[in-house]
């Protein structure tokens, strides 16, 4: 019988991906995906290190898989991602138990090292930066992708920015981009595969190929500067088989005209952007470090929506940065409420050890005047939200069928090209395939509606693909 195996992520897409990367692994090493009813003989805790909830999150699930393990002696725990890089030993020294600690740069060591613990024991090995010896990039490693029909496709690690609250560049370093040929052979890769839909996947995707340029012009190559994003959002669409390119997260400093004519004149390109504005107050975007103000946030939006008639907007906020006072989140709502965005993603402050903003405890906002604004940004957001979802009742919405809904299986879900997710009743409809639905209903995280026709037969195999490097 085959040994079999579980990974757990948490936090953002590139976590997600690492963890596809890592299963693929273990099944390229004779492994087998665990039933939800069975104790897998290898557990992987991928893991995120935004917010301090990820930390004891970390040590009470490895405190419960200590017992788990006790009663398993041939159990194995693998600690890999963010927060793996960020403790390093100090996982081992509060969790004994643990026989794998893997960091963000050397995913593609897993298995290796899972091996050399067998006979070593626990063995931590983080690597500050890629080197040739472990892959310039992981991409090419074997994935087991989450969905057949749909992937993500990193195009970038890192990120040079110096956002006051933000880990990202302690965790994984500075930024990298793949080439373009490079990118565009694993698009062809995972087309061929049956994949229609890939989400370009980087910590400031819109700042791509920055390092290459820079690097060819210290070579003495005539290459322009830039924009490098714009001309991968083209060449990704042009994939054969490619129906959708979604990408993120993007910059508001280094969002480009020639990205939003791309976005503009590529039907491929799903029409969403998310956009994160982090504070509408231009004295805590200073705090920050985010390098633009609301005016300008602002005005770049107001020059996407006009480019693209139909661009659904999100965003990310947060509430409650080190000073920020009833002033500062004063205009965070009115930024809020003249964005009009379609969603958002709001946070609480979190202070990470090794931030700029972790060091401002004397201008911590208190948690029960934190707490009050979160509530009313989050009614501004859904107001606009509800507004925006209501004046689609009635349109013909084109959706990628994701399969039957979770709280009713008699209804089919799917996502439009804004990532309008749409409950609609139907027959039974292969995920991955494309539908048409009409609206009836609006609410402010969803759409109701019923099937119109199915447009796409979904045609994705079951392999593991083997993505290009």
């Amino acid at each position: 019988m085959a040994r079999t195996y579980r990974v757990s992520t948490y936090g953002c897409q590139m976590n997600e991906h690492d963890s596809e990367r890592i299963a693929g692994l273990l099944e390229a090493d004779g492994l087998e995906a665990a039933p939800d009813d069975v104790v897998a003989d290898v557990v992987v805790l991928n893991t995120c290190c935004i917010r301090e909830n990820a930390d004891n999150r970390l040590y009470g699930n490895l405190g419960h898989l200590k017992s788990v393990k006790e009663a398993n002696p041939g159990m194995e725990i693998v600690v890999a991602g963010c927060l793996a890089q960020k403790d390093r030993d100090d996982i081992q020294a509060r969790a004994p138990h643990v026989d794998v600690v893997v960091g963000t740069h050397n995913v593609g060591r897993t298995v290796d090292l899972l091996h050399r613990s067998r006979t070593e024991g626990p063995i931590t090995e983080i690597l500050d930066a890629m080197d040739e010896d472990h892959a310039a990039f992981p991409t090419a490693l074997p994935t087991k992708r989450e969905l057949p029909y749909a992937a993500w496709l990193t195009i970038q690690i890192g990120c040079d920015n110096s956002c006051a609250f933000c880990i990202v560049p302690s965790v994984r370093g500075e930024e990298i981009s793949r080439t373009l040929d490079d990118v565009v052979g694993e698009a062809r890769t995972l087309a061929a595969d049956g994949v229609t839909e890939v989400t370009l996947l980087g910590q400031n995707v819109n700042s791509y190929g920055r390092d290459l340029t820079l690097a060819a012009r210290k070579q003495g190559d005539d290459v322009k500067i830039r924009p490098l994003f714009a001309d991968l959002l083209r060449q990704v669409a042009s994939v054969d088989g490619i129906r959708r390119v979604r990408y993120t997260s993007p910059h508001p400093k280094d969002l480009r005209t020639e990205t939003i004519a791309a976005m503009a004149e590529t039907p491929e390109v799903c029409d969403h952007l998310h956009l994160p504005l982090q504070s509408g107050s231009d004295r805590v975007l200073a705090a920050m470090h985010r390098g633009y103000t609301a005016d300008r946030y602002l005005e770049r939006l107001r020059r996407a929506r006009t480019e693209i008639p139909d661009l659904a907007v999100t965003t990310d906020i947060i509430v409650g940065f080190p000073g920020e006072t009833d002033a500062d989140f004063a205009r965070t709502l009115e930024v809020a409420a003249e964005a009009e965005y379609d969603s958002a993603y709001t946070f609480i402050f979190s202070p990470r050890e090794g931030t700029e903003a972790a060091e401002m405890v004397d201008d911590f906002v208190p948690s029960d005047v934190v707490a009050e604004r979160f509530e009313r940004l989050k009614q501004v957001v859904e107001r606009s939200a509800l507004r925006r979802h209501e004046a689609r009742v009635g349109r013909i919405e084109e959706v990628l069928v994701e399969g039957p809904s979770r709280k009713d299986p008699a209804v089919l879900t799917g996502r439009t090209a804004q990532n309008k997710l749409v409950h609609f009743a139907s027959e039974p409809i292969r995920p991955g395939s494309y539908a048409t639905v009409e609206v009836t209903a609006a609410a402010p995280h969803h759409l109701r509606g019923f099937l119109v026709d199915v447009t796409h037969t979904a045609q994705h195999k079951t392999r593991i693909p083997v993505a290009a490097g």
